[in-house]
This record gives C-alpha cells, structure tokens and sequence, in this order.
C-alpha cells in the first residue's frame, strides 16, 4: 500500500476543488490511499456545495479549520495551509507518507503570516534541511529546470555563477533518470540574445555559463554549451534534448506553459522526499465557482504516485 499525502494549500483557492475532482474522476489502484491534509469539515463542505463526490481512497488528517470563503485572502487560511505542509513534510520525512502533492498557496498570505519563503520549495528545501534543490515543470513536451527561481528580473545577472549552473545541470542529470529519461541530454539556455553571440550582447556566456558546463562535459554529462533560449525548445520538442536548464523563470515557463498550461507539473529535485505540485495558482478568481479543471492536480497526483515506486536518488 503507498500513502499519498495531499495539502489542501489556500482554503479559499482552487486547491480543494481540484484535488476533488482529480480523485473521483480519475481511476485509482487499490494499493494507492490517499491522504487529504487539512481540515475535513471544508473538504465535506465543498464537496458538498460544489456537488463533486468523495473518493473511496481518500482518508482525512486534521491540522485545523477555517471558514470558507472562496476567493478571499484570510490569513487563517494561511495558517491552515502552513500547517498542513508541515505535517505533510514531517509525515514524509517519517515514512508515513510515500509522496507528498501540495495544493497551491498564496504568497501574499504567507507574508502576512510573516513567513519570509518565495514559495513552496524553498519552504519544503528549508523543513527537510535540504541546500541543493531545483525545480522542474514538466508538460507539454517539455522538461525545464530553472537555474534561478521567485527573484526580480533585475537581480537574475548577477545570480548566474558557475555554482549556480552547476547545482541546476546536475540536478537535472540525476532527475532525469527518476523522471523516467533514457538519454538524459540537457540542453542550457543562454542568458542573452542569440547566447551572448560571442560576447557582443552579453558577457554571462563567455565568462560564466559555457567554462562551466565545459567542466561538466569532461564529466561525462551530456549537457550542451549555451544555446539561444528563442531556439532552443523547439529542439527540446524535436527530441534533441530531454529538459532544458532556462536562466530564470519566465524565461523557461513561458514556452511549458504555452503548451501544457494545464497539464503543468511541478517536481522538487534534491529532496529527500517525494514532493509534486499542480503547475498553477489559488486562482481565486474562480474559486468556489465549480468549474476549475483538475487536469494539473491529476497529473502532479498521478505522477507523485509513478515516483513512489521508484528510488529517490537524494533520500
């Protein structure tokens, strides 16, 4: 039996909706229970009112409760998704749970609750005392890791060192294989315009990103030198590269979510637990309205579940 561990994140978000519906729509092993952390009042609340059936594999943990107020920030709905993470994490780390997927947050709500994370994964990276992590999305064909994460687009330049592509490529190097890749090629963004072209746009190329993953060639990993982030995931979806290593954030989600915005999902390398998440938000401006699609959830379930039959190369 595997016991997947799923947060109710945000209350007022989408997250109860969809895990919901992911659940009950989708066909499940019988060896699989599913573990719903949160509060199960609201879970039987909002199954109720959105009329969206309970799943026969679903079993409650309580860590409190909030009222429900669809598409509102409440910080008492902060609390309740903070706690609810952490005993998911602690669970995890114990053995209790086989894998963990994490309903959206909402940052601003975390910050009034004067929790100083950019997100999820530095959260989970801090409560598992984890320094190397990285995050892949995976959808639409694509895989893409990202060397720098939640940081203003002014501040990415002086963030890419030689450590910081070094950590992502082989990050991604020792994912792929779990992922379920045979040939683990990676393909780098550069940072520039037509990758710096030489050094006329641009010196990150030059100096910083290719000695560096010349270094990692003569270690055997197939990684490429910088390439033009305008080319690059077309030849990732023509099989020339099995994930893409992108400089910062929209720079590699952009092009994932344009071709799987709802079939996103997010996966934490370097942990030493399983930990999943749907590709999107709260999304409170459709909360509690009943129509949010499930698919993202469904596959961060589904893909939790694959994960927990295979060794985590960080535990």
């Amino acid at each position: 039996m595997k016991n997947i561990g799923i947060t109710v994140g945000d209350a007022n978000g989408i997250g109860i909706e969809v895990i919901l519906k992911a659940l009950s729509s989708m066909c499940w092993p019988k060896d699989i229970n599913f573990v719903l952390i949160g509060s199960e009042t609201l879970i039987r609340q909002q199954s109720s009112e959105m009329k969206i059936p309970l799943s026969k594999h679903i079993n409650f943990f309580d860590v409190g409760n909030v009222n429900w107020k669809p598409g509102k920030l409440d910080i008492s709905a902060s609390h309740l998704a903070l706690a609810a993470i952490k005993d998911g994490v602690l669970k995890s780390i114990n053995g209790d749970l086989d894998a963990l997927v994490t309903a959206p947050i909402n940052k601003l709500g975390f910050k009034k609750i004067g929790l100083d994370f950019p997100g999820h994964t530095e959260l989970i990276a801090s409560l598992t005392q984890t320094t190397r992590f990285g995050m892949m999305l995976i959808g639409g064909g694509l895989r893409v890791i990202l060397a720098t994460r939640h940081v203003p687009l002014k501040e990415v330049p002086s963030l890419i060192t030689k450590e910081i592509i070094e950590e992502a490529v082989t990050l991604t190097h020792e994912g792929l294989s779990w992922i379920g890749s045979k040939n683990r090629s990676i393909g780098v963004c550069g940072l520039n315009p037509h990758a710096g072209d030489g050094g006329i746009i641009g010196e990150e190329e030059e100096e910083i990103i290719n000695p560096m993953l010349k270094e990692l060639q003569k270690k055997c990993i197939n990684v490429s030198d910088a390439i033009p982030s305008d080319t690059i995931f077309y030849k990732a979806l023509k099989g020339d590269y099995d994930a893409i290593v992108a400089m910062y954030h929209d720079q590699g989600l952009a092009p994932l979510k344009m071709l799987g915005f709802e079939t996103g999902v997010n996966v934490t390398l370097g942990l030493p637990i399983i930990r999943t998440s749907p590709d999107h938000g709260t999304a409170f401006d459709i909360a509690g309205k009943g129509y949010a699609s499930p698919t993202s959830m469904g596959e961060a379930i589904q893909l939790a579940v694959d994960l927990s039959f295979r060794e985590n190369p960080w535990k």
